[in-house]
Parts: C-alpha cells; structure tokens; sequence
C-alpha cells in the first residue's frame, strides 16, 4: 500500500485558492492498493476517465477525504492531516491492511511538514522519503528562488545576472545596475514562492523587446532615469516580497531564449534523471509543454543533464527528497543557464511519467510525444460533458490502436458558479506531422473571443484592468 496525498503548496508560504482540480491529477500516479487522500470527493467523471486510461480499477483504491478546515473542500489544510479523528482513521485502516509496514510509501504532491507530521503520527515516518528535512521546513527552503540562486552558484552552475534583494534600497539599486548593463532592455523581478510565471514582473526599459514568449504574468514599462526605478519599487516591493517576508530576486533578461527543463529523482542513494522538456508561452502566460524534449543539440542536451544533476545533488545533499525540476534557459548563442528549481511533484511528473510512457508509450514505435495545453483563456468550454463530446465529433478521442488523441489531464472545475471551466489536456500525437492541426480544430469549436483579449496579468477567464504602464 502507498498513502498518496493530493495537496499543494503550504498556504502560510504563499495563499491559493480553489484547488481541487489540479491536486487530483493525483489520479494519474494510483496503483491497486493505494490510499488516495484528498481536500475534497473525487470527481466522480475524471476519476473513472482517468483510471480508464490507466487501467487500474476504483474498487482497487481506497480516497479518504480530510476535514474540511480553513479552506473548506477546495484545499488541503496542512492541519487536516493530524487532525485526531483523520488519524485514526487512517491508523485503523493501517491495521486492517496488516499494520504500518503494510505501507510501502508516503507521496505527496508537496513536502509539507504536515506531511512528516502525519507519516510520524501513524508510525510511518520512515515511508515518506525525506521526512526528518522536510518537518523542518524543508519544503520551503527548496522551493525558494533566492535559495536556488546561492545553492546554483555553490553547485558551480550557470545562472543569469542577478542579485538576490533583502530590501527596496537593495532592489533599487540591483535593478539600476543590471539596466545599465550592455545589451539590457529589461529585468526580471522574481517573487521566492511562485510558479508557472505567475509571480514574475518584466521591467522593459525598450518599448521594442520582444515579450510575449516569456513566462511573466506582469509588466511595467520603465521611463528613462533612476527616479522610475525608485518610484517601482516605491509601490511593488510590497508585493514582490510578499510584505517583507521573503526576499527578491532580481534578474538580467534573457532575449529570445527557449525554456526547458530537466527532471530527476533524488534519493538516498543518489540522484537520477528522469526527463526533459520543453515550456511555451503565449502572452506571458504558460500556453503548454512538450515532451520528451527535441529540437535541440546533443550540446545542448548535455549541458542541461550536467546542470541539472549538479543541482540534484546540491538539493539532495541538504536533506531533500523526491521529484525535483530544474529549469533552464537555452540562449540563442546555445548555452543554457538555469532560473530556478521546483524541488517537489510538478506540474509535469503527470504528463511523461504516466500519460506519455504508460498510458500513450512515446518509446514504442511508432514514435510518439505529448503536449500538455492550458486551455486558453480565450476559450470557453462549459463543462467535461461538453468537451469530450467535441473530441468525439472531432475525432480527436484518445485512439490506443494510433496511440494519437486527446488524453483530458485533470477535472474540469469551474473556479465560480456558472464560469467557464479551466483544465489542462494532452495531445499524443505523431512527431513527424505535429500536434498543431489537432489544437487548431479545438480552438474552431471552443475559441469565443479574439487572441490578446485577456491580459496576462489578469487571472484566467477576465479582462479587467491589469498592472502595467
């Protein structure tokens, strides 16, 4: 038995909200036998979607749901997990299945405390790899931005310009710096705990910078002179350093530059690759990934594998354990430069681990390779009812005979009553003929308003007002 925990980022590092659709891609990693903990009841129709494809039976899985605490059932309370009566429970299902060494793993989609807390609570501490790190805090400190930037730089890893900011005086005059650096049009102001470009800022000095591909979800244009330095950070430290409680990273723009990744696994024993890919953004905001990774030099592939085990084993040298990306730059002059490390269950894991190496197979021959997408912004699909009947008409439904189709990756929730719902899907397609067409025939049925109409900043789905000048 495995206990598998569908939570997300700690709210007190940094506050979410309805998160029920994204924690149960969880689905995706279940096996017979296995424990599914969740802030909420499974959504009936993607768990029997989901388990279709992997082939795994409901009656093989047992979900427990935890109290309802400060969020309700739209995200895991870290204190739901040792909450006295959920523990018994779970110890008395231990019991049954033959005791605590009936379990074979903790997984969680995040290394919370509470989660140590809770494996130590049932007798099974030693099941949740890196437990003693992360009842620390562990969990912070690996996803914390400013730490990647020092532990890069011990590891001897190439990084961007930049400099990590503990207060307005610092950043004003880090950001003066890197402006007045040959060749810079602009910065990147980084918040320490965010992800997917959502806590990103570009400070664009040349109205002429190319921006779009880049994963920001904000913008400022910077008036010549130090006085548009001081005045942004006269109004966006607050926000940059989440009121004074992390630091800020701020970093040398990167024109035209690819965004890859690179995934491994550390354990005790050491650290272990486990792929590549590449990220795409459309509109600041991150549109859909790729993997395995192609199109670039075998140079290429090599000086992200040699990055990005340094890194693996730097995080695996301070006590972390488990599933962890890092995240890379390729220049156009071809070097890669690393911007950051996910030390926990990305976003990713789902998409090669299970749909593209056991669900679809892309080694198998034919070849094949998945893309997950967002569904834009610019859509409006009305429910899962909706869009799996228009892969049906379409003739886009996953077909295991091509291993080519639409694989949906998680529920489709809408965030507020009555509102478009925002879901992510795969596309297993050929290599030699592209996922394009597929997409486009999608974005005939579903596209309702005009490309560009929602700003990046803004969140999905509304077009008010955003923060940029």
């Amino acid at each position: 038995m495995r206990i598998l925990i569908g939570n997300h980022i700690d709210p007190s590092i940094r506050a979410r909200g309805d998160m029920r659709a994204w924690t149960q891609r969880l689905f995706w990693f279940a096996r017979p036998g296995d424990l599914l903990v969740l802030c909420c009841e499974p959504d009936d129709a993607f768990l029997d979607y989901a388990l279709a494809h992997t082939g795994v039976q409901r009656s093989e899985l047992t979900v427990l749901v935890t109290p309802a605490g400060a969020w309700g059932d739209k995200l895991l309370d870290p204190a739901s997990l040792t909450d006295p009566g959920f523990v018994k429970a779970v110890r008395g299902m231990l019991d049954t299945a033959g005791g605590p060494g009936a379990v074979s793993e903790v997984f969680a989609l995040w290394p919370s405390a509470s989660v140590a807390h809770f494996a130590a609570a049932c007798g099974i501490e030693d099941r949740f790899p890196g437990a003693a790190f992360f009842a620390q805090g562990g969990g912070e400190i690996g996803n914390n931005k400013a730490n990647f930037r020092a532990l890069a730089a011990a590891a001897g890893v190439p990084i961007l310009p930049g400099r990590v900011c503990r207060s307005r005086t610092e950043a004003i005059a880090a950001t003066g710096e890197l402006l007045t650096s040959p060749g810079s049009g602009a910065v990147v102001v980084k918040q320490a705990h965010n992800g997917a470009g959502v806590g990103n800022q570009l400070l664009v000095r040349d109205p002429q910078l190319a921006v779009d591909h880049v994963g920001a979800r904000h913008l400022h244009h910077l008036a010549p002179g130090v006085n548009s330095i001081t005045a942004y950070w006269d109004q966006r430290w607050s926000w940059a350093s989440g009121d004074g409680r992390w630091p800020v990273v701020i970093e040398a723009f990167a024109r035209d530059a690819d965004a890859v990744y690179s995934e491994y696994y550390a354990a005790d024993t050491g650290s272990e690759p486990t792929e590549m890919g590449r990220l795409l953004y459309v509109g600041r905001r991150l549109s859909h990934q790729v993997v395995p990774l192609d199109g670039v030099r075998e140079t290429v592939r090599a000086a992200l594998l040699d990055g990005g085990t340094r890194l693996a084993e730097a995080y695996r040298a301070i006590g972390y354990r488990g599933h962890l990306s890092a995240d890379a730059l390729v220049l156009p002059d071809q070097s890669v430069v690393f911007t950051e490390v996910n030390a926990q269950v990305s976003g990713s894991l789902h998409i090669y681990q299970q749909i593209a190496r056991h669900v679809v197979d892309v080694a198998a021959a034919p070849r094949r390779q998945v893309v997950e997408y967002h569904v834009p912004p610019t859509w409006t699909v009305p429910d899962f009812a909706t869009f799996r009947t228009v892969l049906d008409e379409t003739g886009l439904t996953y077909n295991p005979a091509t291993r080519t189709g639409v694989i949906v990756s998680m529920p489709a929730i809408p965030l507020t009553d009555g509102a478009p719902v925002q879901f992510v899907f795969c596309i297993a397609y050929d290599p030699a003929t592209g996922y394009d067409d597929a997409f486009a025939r999608l974005a005939k049925r579903f596209q309702t308003l005009p490309a560009g109409a929602v700003d990046a900043s803004e969140h999905v789905g509304h077009t008010t007002v955003s923060f940029s000048s």
